[in-house]
């Protein structure tokens, strides 16, 4: 499964396209490519259910490793999915006040949401993780139900993986925005002009 960069830049509602620089064009290139992979997770989660509803209800035998495998499946998909939504700016926005405004008050606005509430956010959940997991890991958690899926540390461990992703998509994001409000670092764009400085 391919991911098309110029579909996906299609698909975005939030106006004028950051400019962008050759490390977060890089970074867009690993994210699109993550996203390629990892939309097999979502066919894998389909097979599953299908698998579980079938045993379920036509053999009257369930299997709760199958139910669990779901939300395993779920949570790295959403977890993992969440850094290639940041970095192609294809997350939920408050439209109604964002689309209003001009591009520039626009780069301002993600400036300061990125370097006051989305890192420190992200970092903590990253700083509270760790124990999280280490703790799982220590005393080698397993599913309480009867049946369930050992090595819970696993699935926790995805959670960490998720924030580090999440901070270089943040990075790439900051990037962008820079270079459109102050020039720095420089577009590759080869049509991008400078913004314009009425607000």
């Amino acid at each position: 499964m391919s991911i098309d960069t110029e579909k996906i830049s299609e698909l975005l509602p939030h106006g004028e396209p950051l400019p962008q620089t050759r490390l977060s064009s890089a970074i867009n290139r690993i994210f699109i490519s993550l996203a390629g992979v990892l939309s097999w997770i979502w066919l894998l989660l389909v097979v599953v259910v299908v698998l579980n509803v079938t045993m379920r209800y036509l053999f009257g035998e369930g299997r709760i490793e199958f139910e669990e495998i779901q939300w395993h499946l779920y949570a790295t998909g959403f977890l993992i999915g969440l850094a290639t939504c940041m970095d192609t700016d294809n997350h939920i926005r408050v439209g109604v006040f964002h689309d209003r405004m001009h591009p520039r008050s626009q780069a301002w606005i993600e400036l300061y949401g990125l370097l006051l509430l989305f890192f420190p956010f992200v970092v903590m959940v990253l700083w509270f993780s760790v124990p999280f997991i280490q703790y799982s890991f220590d005393i080698s958690e397993i599913s309480d139900a009867p049946g369930g899926l050992p090595y819970r540390w696993a699935i926790k461990g995805v959670l960490p993986i998720s924030m580090v992703l999440l901070l270089i998509a943040g990075f790439s994001r900051l990037l962008r925005v820079s270079c459109y409000l102050f020039g720095h670092p420089r577009s590759i764009d080869a049509n991008a002009q400078e913004p314009p400085n009425v607000d």
